[in-house]
């Protein structure tokens, strides 16, 4: 009995020993916390702690005979967290900034031998126009350096090296874009200030019957905001407190997913039925003017890209119904959920606002009858809403909300355009593209502006910024390919619109980045991407319908 006892009382206490090791080796982290030990038939780990006694009488005289002790010192210990990370250190590292840099600096390099030592009857205005057009691109593309500091830097190089006159840099800042950008910026400012938009919301919403009928209701309404405001970005601005009111007070996470893509999807695409929706349009309308002579007004243009814009977002909205809603959620009905308060009486403000911003489309749309530059009737409708008996709002806090970025990328746009024209590079390019494709190419006219409208379409995967893709693809892509017998008008018109498309990446726009970068977030990438495949074949199938129908029928279309 008494031998039982005492071997029981120096297992306990080697058990003691160990424990006071664990412990310390635990806490200075050189075993891990679930290593295992085995002593004789005793097994002693994380998941079994021994009971500690660190005032045991043979504890003490254990570690004086240090045999315990020194076999357990003598096990190898670990720290995989610090193994890890040495590990870590010890492999070598490619940034890919590194690896872009890299990339670039051997394009530029191939391109400036191709382009000045290469290619034969050139001018030296030519080479140094295409050269500074290529590196645009690349700091675009390959660098995804900030598009306004690409487009400034190309515009001041070309003036340095003589291809166009420096005056034209400074008057890109006059130009009548940059003019009706401007006003269209601060018109916008005054209705996110009287608080119209929400206003127009508020009065809709007991009309709704369904979730169903809320999703069309704004589909159009978000159609219509796009003849009043340029940028998508600031509609989406104005637009974001609806979509979060209406999420919030809806409560249903898949109704939400499919609302927060309903917002940035119809911002995008309705951009393409107005002249003033998009930057991209105005760059295109400068070059139909340079080639045609011509280009479409306000009534023009929505005749022109209207029924597509307006077809495109009603499909967005019913694969979003149908798709991503069950059958349940999208009859059910929104006021169930809501109880908004009941709309107030619009303010002498408001009512004074929705006047003058009525008054500023109808003036658009008349431009034909009156003769007034649309860009003078935007300065004269910005300053009328920006007096104090009308919006409230100053001038100069409506300055504030100006996108001046989104402005000097314009200007720097149209040098870079201008002097692709002026100095003959764009006719170099269609000429050189026509003699090496003509005998290779199916020239028939469908099958020309089907591939205009594919590249495009997938442009925004490799630019990001929708004016850069117009910028780049007009001139040295849409323009070449009109050699091939197809109107030059026709292929400026559709790689526009085709460009538009924007729903297959986040960074592809920035209303999908905003509404991607709500907390929580409104969608993810996987929900745009799914969206995007079943978007794109109805896209560029009607794209490519009305160009070829469509348009001719409207005698837009001509044979060269």
């Amino acid at each position: 009995m008494n031998v039982a006892v005492a071997d029981l009382f120096r297992r306990r206490c080697v058990f003691c020993v160990i424990d006071l090791i664990l412990r310390k080796h635990t806490e200075t982290g050189n075993i891990h916390r679930h290593q295992t030990f085995i002593i004789g038939h005793g097994e002693i780990g994380a998941d079994r702690p021994p009971p500690p006694n660190r005032n045991c009488p043979q504890t003490t005289a254990l570690c004086k005979g240090g045999q315990v002790v020194a076999h357990l010192m003598s096990l190898p210990t670990a720290n995989q967290q610090k193994d890890k990370t040495a590990i870590a250190e010890q492999e070598p590292v490619v940034s890919v900034r590194h690896l872009k840099q890299v990339v670039a600096a051997l394009l530029i390099g191939f391109a400036s031998v191709l382009i000045f030592l290469a290619i034969d009857g050139l001018t030296m205005s030519m080479r140094a126009t295409l050269f500074i057009f290529f590196s645009a691109i690349i700091g675009w593309t390959v660098l995804e350096l900030p598009e306004t500091s690409v487009a400034l830097a190309g515009a001041v190089a070309l003036a340095v090296v003589g291809a166009i006159p420096e005056d034209l840099v400074y008057h890109s800042l006059g130009n009548d874009i940059i003019w009706l950008l401007l006003s269209a910026f601060v018109i916008a400012a005054v209705l996110r200030h009287v608080g119209l938009i929400e206003q127009v919301t508020d009065r809709l919403m007991p009309k709704m019957r369904s979730i169903r009928s809320m999703f069309w209701t704004l589909t159009l309404l978000t159609f219509a905001t796009a003849f009043v405001i340029p940028s998508t970005s600031a509609r989406a601005a104005i637009l974001m407190p609806v979509y979060l009111g209406l999420s919030s007070a809806i409560g249903n996470t898949r109704v939400s997913r499919a609302l927060g893509l309903l917002f940035p999807t119809v911002i995008l695409l309705s951009a393409g039925a107005s002249l003033i929706g998009a930057g991209a349009h105005l760059v295109a309308s400068g070059f139909l003017l340079r080639f045609n002579g011509t280009q479409p007004d306000f009534i023009g243009w929505l005749v022109l890209a209207g029924p597509f814009s307006l077809i495109t977002c009603l499909i967005a909205c019913a694969i979003l119904l149908y798709v991503f809603m069950s059958k349940e959620e999208r009859d059910m009905a929104p006021d169930a959920n809501l109880s908004p308060s009941r709309p107030t009486a619009l303010s002498r403000q408001q009512v004074a606002v929705a006047a003058t911003v009525g008054g500023t489309v109808l003036t658009f749309s008349t431009q034909s009858f009156h003769g007034i530059d649309i860009s003078l009737v935007a300065v004269v409708a910005a300053l009328v809403l920006c007096t104090p008996n009308i919006s409230g709002m100053t001038l100069k806090a409506a300055l504030k909300n100006v996108e001046w970025n989104l402005l000097l990328f314009m200007a720097g746009t149209l040098v870079i355009g201008e002097a692709l024209i002026e100095t003959g590079t764009a006719q170099m390019l269609t000429d050189r593209l026509v003699s090496v494709f003509r005998q290779s190419m199916i020239t028939a006219p469908l099958i020309i502006i089907s591939f205009a409208v594919i590249i495009a379409t997938f442009s925004h995967l490799v630019i990001t910024s929708r004016t850069a893709r117009a910028t780049v693809l007009i001139p040295a892509f849409a323009l070449p390919l009109s050699a091939f017998g197809v109107d030059p008008a026709v292929l400026v018109m559709v790689v526009t619109l085709a460009s538009g498309f924007c729903q297959m990446t986040m960074v592809s726009a920035k209303p999908v980045v905003l509404f991607a970068g709500l907390e929580p977030a409104a969608f993810t990438q996987a929900d745009l991407r799914k969206l995007g495949y079943l978007l794109v074949p109805p896209f560029m199938f009607l794209l490519i319908l009305v160009a070829t129908v469509l348009w001719p029928l409207q005698g837009f279309s001509r044979g060269n």
